[in-house]
C-alpha cells in the first residue's frame, strides 16, 4: 500500500513538472518567434527602405499568432481536465 502511495505522488509530481515544462516551452517559442520576425522585418525594411513598418508588423504578427496558439492549446487542455 505504501508503494502505491509513493507511485501516485511520483505521478503527480511528474504531471506538475510537465505543466511547468509546457509553459516554459511556450515562453521560449513566443520569444523566439517574436525576435525572429522582428529581425526578418528589419531586413525587409532595410531592403525596401520602409523602416520600421515591416519590423513592427511582423513582430506583432508573431506575438499575436503565438499567443493565439497558446490560448488554443490551453483551451483544449481545459476541456480534458
Amino acid at each position: 500500500m505504501n508503494t502505491q502511495t509513493n507511485h501516485r505522488n511520483t505521478l503527480q509530481q511528474m504531471q506538475q513538472y510537465g505543466h511547468i515544462l509546457m509553459l516554459s516551452a511556450w515562453g521560449f517559442a513566443i520569444v523566439f518567434a517574436s525576435l525572429l520576425f522582428l529581425y526578418l522585418g528589419h531586413l525587409l525594411d532595410e531592403w525596401l527602405g520602409t523602416a520600421p513598418n515591416f519590423m513592427f508588423g511582423l513582430f506583432f504578427l508573431a506575438l499575436v499568432t503565438s499567443i493565439a496558439r497558446l490560448y488554443q492549446e490551453a483551451w483544449r487542455k481545459r476541456k480534458k481536465v
